[in-house]
């Protein structure tokens, strides 16, 4: 493999300045768009060595033919010019959106005589306030239905108002009375305008002041035996606290933010963003982005926030789980797109905000999950990631019985590893296996060990009168013996790892005398496929079914054996601290919060043990010594 691109600029050539660079193959299509605040140290990276490089990023660079910057003058220009031609070409490089839907908004009409409430994901209309996005239309509608019950305001069309006007008829839902406009003769133009006004100060925040005057109305009227009038209160309030149980209360009711919270792997990441107004979750929505290089989660908050506010005005405060290096630029370009003053970027540490993004970080680890077993449960795309692994392995069958094998310990402890069965790319969770390994040196010596353990289970046993079942004279079938679950041999088997784990492997193998067993290795970092004996990795193409399919594999076997792994972890603290008298189980959890295991713990001076919570120096001191003796 060649050093760099033969493409690459001279060192000289390339500006120290502010700038946007393009990535373009043979036919002059745009592969890539970037910007850097020095180019040349920026565009360096790209023409390193191409071993050292991504293998995304290596494919990116050797599938562009070339390379062409423009300097520009500030950093917020290159953000600006970074943004518009990632518009214009679409480059298929950059980080991208799974999905084009937009999202329902409730929007009120101000700049109308009259103004209405709509449903709508047209995000032009002029004059109008938004308040959204919902993830769902009848989410919507449900908000405008109890809104509208205690701020009667105009919901019908704008040719159906001016109809009602010219003939003064009420419009129909003015006549049912689920419109409160002018035209239904209950408000003039000027009441219905203050009605509007109270409806936008509620949905932006201002709650308590319209609840507590609805209650304190409808108390007044009840004492005066006014009943009508109270009744009218009593649904008002009502309605106000089902809008107000459907937003949670999640901080100060002056905070006016967007949280955006990321989980990603090395192909997809998800994103689930809360739209917090007074204080409260008016909107959520989630999406996946596709990652084509490899970026991490602050160049990923850089591009998810410039296609989120795309079209959309920004709120004064954006949290995110990580600050891009171009932050200053950034929030100078979402202020732009506000025009009601400076937008922040921030990150939340502790407090309710950082509460709130565990809670939105939980939600994207689900969609990314959800995003992932859909796609795998996908017959059509199970079939064709079959094939695909078939063909990019050089195996005779597709796999239709997959087994992956990882190692999990702690530190060279409780060492254990975990095999996860997939059939048909389905997972087969009632044939998925642990093991534990007594001694190990390294993850090559547990791979050999567990391969060798489980390859045992194929070895051909000595057939009985059972398995030679025939029909004889006068007699009846014989039943033959039930083939054990463990002892289906895969098509595929597939370790985690690279080169290193898959020789060991092999060696396993070879030395069980099994055939037909295909194997093959999937390293973590670059997503690369190993074979044994091969210099070189197998490179699956990016975004497809095959690699989806041995990605996920792999993940399965990873959190099985992390989960034995802590549960033996927990099993054998428990067991050792639960023996040395004066612990009892609070205490036990004290020092196993503390510490997080055995061999920690055993390497704690009584000094640091009388630290913990309910540990004094003489039971520090019986702990350190039992745990010695």
């Amino acid at each position: 493999m060649a050093d760099t691109v033969s493409y690459r600029p001279k060192a000289g050539e390339i500006p120290t300045q502010p700038g946007v660079y393009r990535f373009k193959d043979a036919s002059g299509r745009v592969l890539y768009v970037g910007k850097a605040k020095n180019l040349r140290a920026r565009l360096s990276n790209y023409f390193a060595p191409l071993r050292s490089l991504h293998e995304r990023t290596r494919r990116m660079v050797t599938t562009a033919a070339g390379v062409e910057w423009t300097v520009v003058a500030t950093d917020i220009e290159s953000l600006q010019l970074e943004y518009t031609w990632i518009k214009e070409f679409n480059p298929p490089f950059n980080v991208k959106f799974r999905d084009d839907k937009t999202y329902p908004f409730m929007a009120i009409t101000l700049a109308d005589e009259s103004p209405r409430v709509m449903v709508t994901r047209n995000h032009n209309i002029r004059g109008a306030r938004y308040f959204g996005p919902y993830p769902k239309i009848w989410a919507v509608k449900d908000t405008v239905d109890l809104m509208i019950k205690a701020f009667p305001i105009r919901t019908c069309s704008d040719s159906s108002y001016k109809h009602a006007m010219q003939t003064g008829r009420p419009c129909f839902p003015g006549q049912i009375g689920r419109c409160g406009g002018p035209c239904s003769g209950r408000v003039t133009i000027e009441e219905h305008r203050e009605i509007v006004n109270d409806f936008v100060a509620f949905m932006a925040g201002g709650d308590k002041r319209f609840v507590t005057a609805a209650s304190k109305n409808m108390r007044e009227a009840a004492e005066r035996q006014d009943y009508e009038s109270a009744a009218k209160y009593r649904d008002q309030l009502q309605a106000l606290e089902a809008v107000l149980a459907k937003s949670a209360v999640v901080l100060a009711d002056s905070v006016d933010a967007d949280l955006f919270a990321i989980e990603h792997d090395e192909l997809a990441a998800s994103v689930q963003q809360f739209i917090v107004r007074g204080g409260r979750i008016r909107g959520e929505r989630s999406w996946t982005v596709d990652k084509e290089i490899d970026v991490d989660t602050a160049e990923l908050v850089d591009s998810i926030l410039q296609q989120a506010y795309d079209g959309d005005e920004p709120p004064k405060e954006i949290i995110v789980p990580a600050l891009p290096d171009d932050r200053d630029e950034l929030e100078t370009w979402l202020g732009e797109r506000r025009q009601k003053g400076k937008v922040r970027l921030r990150t939340a540490q502790r407090g309710e905000k950082a509460a709130l993004m565990q809670t939105a970080t939980m939600n994207a680890k689900n969609n990314l999950m959800l995003y992932k077993t859909r796609r795998s449960s996908d017959f059509v795309a199970r079939s064709q990631a079959l094939t695909d692994i078939q063909e990019a392995l050089g195996m005779t069958d597709a796999p239709l019985r997959m087994e992956c094998f990882d190692v999990s310990h702690l530190g060279g402890t409780n060492i254990v590893a975990s095999m996860v069965v997939f059939e048909d790319g389905l997972a087969r969770k009632d044939q998925y296996r642990r093991f534990s390994i007594a001694d190990s040196t390294d993850d090559t010596e547990s791979i050999y060990q567990v391969l060798t353990r489980r390859l045992a289970y194929l070895k051909e046993e000595p057939k009985t009168d059972a398995d030679e079942a025939v029909f004889g004279v006068g007699e009846g079938p014989v039943e033959p013996t039930r083939r054990k679950k463990f002892s289906y041999p895969p098509n595929l088997l597939i370790v985690d790892g690279g080169q290193p784990q898959v020789n060991a492997a092999a060696r396993a193998l070879e030395e069980s005398g099994v055939q037909g067993i295909f194997l093959a290795g999937i390293a973590k970092r670059l997503e690369e496929v190993w074979l044994p004996d091969t210099d070189y990795p197998v490179i699956l193409p990016r975004g497809s079914e095959a690699l989806f399919m041995i990605q996920r594999i792999r993940d399965e076997a990873h959190r099985f054996a992390i989960t034995h792994q802590r549960s033996r972890r927990k099993r054998d603290i428990t067991s050792v601290l639960t023996e040395i008298p004066g612990l009892g189980p609070s205490r036990v959890r004290e020092l196993l919060r503390h510490f997080g295991s055995v061999a920690e713990l055993k390497k704690a001076e009584p000094s640091a043990i009388s630290e913990v919570k309910g540990i004094g120096p003489q039971l520090a001191a019986t702990v350190h010594h039992q745990l010695h003796s």
